[in-house]
């Protein structure tokens, strides 16, 4: 079997040096939909210099040479097929507000491996710490098609029980047709989101945007729309791949207001509210 689990939990953690700037984060903003309208005071915050603060989802591209998804699946342990993984989930805890410009060190390692009978579950943990302590924790869920089947841990169920009653607030955020080749410069260079070509290979008629490219606007809708545009309230932030977003499309953002948490889920308004984000929750303080 290509995973095998007790020696992918045993490897010894990746640590590397991750730095970014005002531009970084900038940058990162504009890939996913900020500045719209460029001179609204609520935008300027994610845009201008001297307003400049950090949407937590950020973390997920800090430092984008950091150890990570791909750096994991060349771990001990691990051999696969890169055209068999999926990225299935994410969760973000945030220790404290990330700073504007940072250098921190980022540590990987495979945290679990379930067995979920036809596929593999690798959680990917990268914890990143600066000279005050830490910052962040990311953990990315990685299916890897065809490789279940061992007897393992089947792992937690990531399913929520669904929300009660209508949603509180309701947004739409249309999605820009250059989204996916904006929001690629942060680091995430997969030609599935830019090359047609590649994208009809892996069964798509055109390119499809990044699944943490939803994420970050998703929370940036949570934030502007519950959290009185302050970031500094995002405690932690976990959401399931439900399905794909084409550049160009709608997304209807539904959220339902709990004690110190946010319910989410995230649709394709043209494709009849396909699900896009689903067990989606921001907690907050």
């Amino acid at each position: 079997m290509p995973i095998d689990a007790a020696k992918a939990l045993a490897a010894e953690p990746r640590t590397g040096e991750i730095t970014w700037d005002r531009r970084d984060v900038q940058l990162y903003h504009l890939g996913i939909g900020a500045g719209r309208p460029a001179t609204d005071p609520d935008e300027l915050r994610y845009t201008l210099e001297s307003r400049l603060h950090v949407l937590p989802s950020f973390a997920t591209v800090a430092g984008s040479g950091s150890p990570g998804v791909i750096s994991g699946l060349s771990m001990p342990g691990v051999e696969v097929d890169l055209a068999r993984v999926l990225h299935g989930g994410q969760r973000l805890e945030i220790h404290r507000p990330i700073p504007v410009t940072g250098r921190a060190t980022a540590t990987g390692r495979i945290a679990a491996v379930y067995d979920k009978g036809k596929a593999a579950v690798l959680v990917m943990r990268t914890e990143v710490a600066d000279a005050d302590g830490p910052l962040w924790t990311n953990d990315a869920q990685i299916f890897v098609r065809g490789e279940g089947g061992w007897g393992g841990d089947r792992g937690p169920s990531a399913r929520l029980d669904p929300p009660a009653g209508e949603p509180g607030k309701v947004v739409e955020r249309t999605v820009r047709e250059d989204q996916a080749l904006l929001y690629r410069l942060s680091g995430d260079y997969n030609p599935l989101h830019a090359d047609p070509e590649f994208a009809k290979l892996a069964g798509f008629d055109r390119p499809i945007l990044h699944g943490l490219c939803t994420y970050g606007i998703t929370l940036k809708a949570v934030v502007d729309t519950l959290l009185d545009g302050d970031v500094s309230r995002v405690r932690g932030y976990a959401t399931r791949f439900a399905g794909v977003v084409f550049p160009g499309e709608t997304l209807r953002i539904r959220m339902w207001r709990g004690d110190g948490a946010v319910r989410v889920a995230v649709s394709a308004v043209q494709r009849d509210d396909a699900p896009v984000l689903a067990d989606t929750l921001v907690e907050h303080s």
